[in-house]
């Protein structure tokens, strides 16, 4: 913070055009009120003039918010026509929790509404990516943020309620238990329990990290938007949204039986149906080409995130910590070979994204590129790629991945990558 008011300082005496009096944390302050409150589109209102004078606080203010704006509007859309957890029957499991609330009266939901819920995560995310990579550029400012006490409006109801705070979501999402009471009616009330301290001192490093994750996002829902995947979604996405007028939606609960019991035949069959329908014409070459880039993108916001984060001086509740930091927790430590370790998995994952290293498959002794098929492929469909005949375009003689490419990674993190991986970014 101090150093963030001394740039800003020096901004009003170097500019004394500039007439606005500006605290040093005012922007920050301006986030977390709006973040605890559940109201990002007021915060993002308010912010716009920090941002546009360039205030280092009020640039990551309006990154994270977009962010987070950009994570509601996708969930909204959700809830608007009454996403639930799948119902995968007895037999293969208990569905997971997920954070979106059940609507009482869901919209009707078609194939191009669907689209369009994932063109706006689309878009909203390259928004937030845009305004986070300018709170990363430089500045050496700490905002922090007790991040189980954000709200987000997962209803769209214009406001974030006590149960949508982040912290009560993810109580939800796992299951955990609330203190309960006692059971002798003459015992003392029991003492809550102490909620953990969930405050992330967030800085240029971590809009950096922020703007990578934009990308995995964009990339999943870019993926689905240049296929055409109509007849999957007519006939089993009456799993996610049971009650918004899809195909299927009344033929869930038959009585008969084909094999098991009824609820577990279903689900089985719907299970088929959709391996069956996961042959996807491409309709946009051009937007499977930016998924490729976008992927790349990730890679390179990681490394520029790492450069930040070993370039910082102090030790500031940090998000990802440098070896020579503290993270949020006491687990949460990263050493030099970790670091060293996952430079070598980007510059695999370059080398995988860029054509020059290819990927194996079971069936040839030739690696599939994967450059080449987000450039061309004309179709996904995974049961033939895996089986093979959908692959040979791809095939092409030259160095192979395996375990080898990742050797380094795998004697630092062993079983515990992929864990790393969701955190490194």
């Amino acid at each position: 913070m101090l150093k963030l008011a001394t740039v800003v300082l020096c901004a009003a005496l170097c500019l004394p055009a500039l007439s606005w009096p500006v605290l040093a944390d005012e922007a920050g302050d301006v986030a977390r009120k709006h973040l605890y409150a559940g109201t990002i589109g007021e915060g993002l209102s308010e912010l716009k003039p920090y941002y546009e004078r360039q205030d280092l606080e009020g640039r990551f203010g309006v990154g994270l918010l977009s962010f987070i704006q950009g994570v509601e509007h996708f969930a909204q859309g959700l809830y608007r026509h009454g996403f639930a957890s799948p119902d995968a029957g007895p037999i293969m499991g208990s569905p997971l929790a997920m954070p979106v609330p059940v609507n009482p009266n869901p919209e009707p939901l078609d194939y191009d509404k669907f689209r369009a819920i994932l063109q706006l995560l689309v878009d909203d995310m390259d928004a937030a990516r845009d305004a986070l990579l300018t709170a990363g550029e430089t500045g050496d400012y700490v905002v922090p943020i007790e991040v189980l006490k954000v709200r987000i409006d997962l209803d769209g109801d214009g406001k974030g309620s006590d149960t949508e705070s982040i912290g009560n979501v993810l109580n939800a999402m796992l299951g955990a238990a609330t203190v309960p009471g006692p059971t002798d009616p003459g015992a003392p009330a029991p003492t809550p329990a102490t909620p953990p301290d969930s405050t992330i001192g967030f800085d240029r490093a971590d809009a950096i990290w922020l703007a990578g994750y934009t990308q995995i996002l964009a990339a999943q829902a870019d993926f689905l938007l240049a296929h055409d995947f109509r007849a999957l979604f007519d006939t089993t996405f009456h799993r996610l949204f049971p009650r918004a007028g899809l195909p299927m939606q009344d033929y869930t609960r038959s009585t008969g039986t084909l094999m098991l019991d009824p609820e577990s035949d279903n689900a089985i069959a719907d299970a088929l149906a959709a391996i069956h329908h996961l042959n996807w014409p491409v309709t946009d070459g051009d937007r499977l080409k930016r998924v490729l880039a976008r992927f790349k993108d990730i890679s390179a916001l990681s490394r520029r995130n790492w450069e930040a984060i070993l370039a910082e001086t102090d030790d500031n509740r940090e998000l990802l910590p440098s070896p020579k930091q503290t993270g949020i927790t006491p687990e949460a430590r990263v050493s030099e070979a970790q670091v060293k370790a996952w430079m070598a998995t980007l510059d695999t994952a370059d080398l995988i994204l860029d054509g020059k290293l290819l990927l194996p498959h079971w069936r040839f002794q030739k690696g599939f590129d994967l450059k080449a098929y987000f450039e061309s492929a004309k179709k996904t469909d995974l049961v033939m790629l895996i089986t093979g005949y959908d692959a040979l375009p791809f095939l092409k003689d030259g160095p192979i991945a395996s375990a080898e490419s990742f050797a380094e990674a795998n004697a630092v993190f062993g079983d515990a990558l992929i864990g790393y991986a969701f955190w490194f970014n």
